[in-house]
């Protein structure tokens, strides 16, 4: 895709600048149409998906017959690209090799990968970028069916990081 990494660093930075009143993140600035330069994190081990709607993924397991996800239960009857009564979130793992692993909020703080305090932090600022993102979305006539948000720590305090809204 030509001009591909100055797309995504221009659509980032848009969405990072847009969300920064509501949400700390790692954006500075960006001194160039290909450069962004951002706070340090140490990320988090998961990423935290929210779902507006049944598709991809939450489709495919929701299709096999299971009617939770995540931890998350779902309503029988659903059909693929449903509009969920109100998005859910469904963290994974971050693997260094192959796919990343649905895991529930639970086992994330059981297993010590973030603290319960900056799990609901995380899950807070998820919602919060989620909704800002579908109003933004509405706006142009387009739909967030779903997307991922990575958070890391920042001398102590939860920051987004990574890019936000991308195609």
């Amino acid at each position: 895709i030509p001009y591909k990494g100055q797309v995504l660093n221009q659509t980032a930075s848009y969405f990072l600048n847009a969300t920064k009143a509501i949400v700390p993140n790692w954006f500075i600035h960006s001194p160039d149409e290909n450069v962004s330069i951002g706070y340090k994190c140490e990320p988090y081990k998961i990423e935290m998906v929210v779902r507006g709607y049944l598709a991809g993924h939450a489709w495919r397991t929701y299709n096999s017959g299971l009617r939770t996800i995540c931890g998350v239960k779902m309503p029988d009857g659903l059909i693929e690209n449903d509009k969920l009564p109100e998005p859910i979130f469904t963290p994974t793992t971050k693997s260094a090799h192959g796919h990343d692993l649905d895991i529930t909020r639970e086992e994330i703080i059981a297993q010590g990968i973030v603290s319960a305090k900056e799990y609901e932090a995380i899950e807070n600022y998820a919602g919060v970028l989620f909704d800002e993102g579908s109003k933004m979305a509405n706006k142009q006539g387009l739909i967030l069916v779903d997307t991922k948000y990575e958070f890391g720590n920042h001398h102590g305090t939860v920051m987004l990081m990574d890019e936000i809204h991308t195609p």
